[in-house]
């Protein structure tokens, strides 16, 4: 009788190690490795033979865009690109709690409800607790097909039967486990075992797939980084607990953009969309208040309208503090010597404190330019105009350099009532008539000096009141 191999597999990286180690050499964790049976072969005494012959096929021909099947989920279908193509595997990623049973099971009642069959298999809860769910968020009627159950060949032989699924939600990829693999579920042998069988099902029969997974303290998809590269897309499902939105966004889409949102809020009857977040982001600003500029964003081809905060603060550390809620911390670094450097704004002995209202996250350098006005407006303690919106990217010489898509920005700014904008130079020529009045610099220094100016007229204006008290 053979002995049967063993590896030890580290359930951080997934990397594997021929004997047990206290510390991971590939990622560096300590007490990952964990002992597991190699995959069990396709058959007993199975022989390597010859393989089959297929046929190769040149790079010219017919080429058809993939059907896609809308899921009645509008901002689900922005992110993923128009619907689920037919034999795609989705990977949705998420903090718990944060609402990726729920978003899905909505989608599964939407498409069964337009006359699709659609299956939500859960690994983790009863049937009766996805009941009491669906009866929470008023989806008893839809004719959802559930079940409860862990085996991947038990799901597989069960869905093969009958009509095949247009829609089957897996919830989760971590409480899956496959008779091929010796290990216990949740394990990265276990999950790439289970992930490998479902996308070979989804790819066999035509069914869109969606997968759950759970997330790691640092905010990684747990599990092999293999089985993001197996699936389709990837969406992480994004959401502060002390926020009423969640935000979907795609990290990979092989039938999609990457850099669409969909935008949801949570409300005691599940999630409800929102068509425009821009309304949403700025419901609570702070009208006159020093220290807060809003700034005419781009996710994707939706133009989005957030308010920046910015507190400078003398400090009374040895190294003031830099931090830094929804941006980039190395671009407020960069922001802040430039300030320094080319318009004489001395931040070196404050603390700076920059948030992005919400709770929402910016990763395009269009920010820069409000960045910068909040910033002066709090060190000088004068209101930027409430009805004025900012964008543009600073370079490293103090110049405000163009961004794409400026006309859609003002756009959006118009229509929520702004009437004024502070964009760059090199915008002129793509205004477009959007309507607004706008106002534009070509360098930094410019920007501060204005606002500089409107903190000594607020403060002139202030002692001259006092004086006539």
């Amino acid at each position: 009788m053979s002995k049967r191999s063993l590896t030890f597999i580290c359930q951080n990286c997934g990397a594997a190690a021929h004997r047990w180690q206290g510390k991971c050499e590939a990622c560096g964790e300590w007490n990952t490795l964990a002992e597991e049976g190699a995959e069990r072969p396709a058959g007993p005494g199975r022989k390597p033979g010859k393989g089959r012959l297929f046929a190769l096929e040149g790079l010219s021909g017919e080429a058809h865009d993939a059907p896609r099947l809308p899921s009645g989920v509008a901002e689900l279908d922005r992110v993923t690109g128009g619907g689920f193509v037919r034999g795609s595997v989705l990977l949705m990623a998420g903090d718990p709690g944060i609402g990726k049973s729920t978003l899905l099971i909505q989608a599964a009642a939407a498409m069964a409800r337009a006359g699709h069959r659609a299956v939500y298999i859960s690994g983790e809860e009863a049937v009766a607790q996805v009941r009491l769910r669906a009866e929470r968020l008023a989806l008893r009627d839809a004719p959802v097909e559930l079940a409860a159950e862990t085996s991947v060949e038990d799901i597989v032989a069960t869905l093969s039967e009958g009509k095949t699924p247009r829609l089957i939600v897996i919830d989760s990829i971590q409480t899956m486990w496959t008779e091929l693999v010796e290990s216990a579920p949740g394990t990265v042998t276990q999950v790439r075992g289970s992930a490998q069988a479902l996308i070979r099902y989804a790819k066999r029969s035509g069914a869109a797939i969606i997968l759950v997974g759970h997330v790691t303290k640092d905010g990684q998809i747990a599990g092999p980084r293999v089985v993001e590269h197996m699936v389709d897309a990837v969406l992480s499902f994004e959401g502060d607990g002390s926020h009423q939105f969640r935000i979907l966004r795609a990290v990979k889409n092989r039938f999609g953009p990457t850099d669409e949102i969909g935008v949801f809020e949570m409300t005691g009857a599940g999630l409800r969309e929102v068509a425009n977040p821009s309304e949403l982001f700025l419901s609570e600003r702070d009208l006159g208040s020093p220290g807060t500029a809003v700034f005419a964003g781009m996710e994707g081809t939706r133009p989005l309208l957030v308010e920046i905060q910015a507190l400078v603060a003398p400090t009374s550390l040895g190294t003031p503090r830099r931090a830094v809620v929804g941006w980039d911390p190395s671009r407020l670094s960069m922001v802040i010597a430039v300030l320094e450097a080319h318009c004489g704004v001395k931040l070196g002995g404050y603390d700076v404190y920059l948030n992005v209202a919400g709770g929402m996250r910016i990763q395009e350098p269009a920010a820069d330019l409000a960045a910068a006005a909040a910033l002066v407006s709090s060190l000088a303690n004068a209101p930027l105009p409430a009805d004025a919106v900012y964008f543009g990217e600073v370079s490293l010489s103090g110049a405000i350099r163009p961004v794409a898509q400026a006309p859609a920005r003002l756009k959006e700014a118009a229509k929520l009532g702004f009437t004024r904008a502070v964009v760059p130079e090199a915008a002129k020529t793509e205004g477009g008539d959007s309507g607004l009045k706008a106002s534009f610099v070509a360098s930094l220094s410019g920007l501060v000096a204005d606002i500089a100016a409107r903190g000594n007229k607020s403060r002139h204006s202030e002692s001259g009141r006092g004086a006539d008290e």
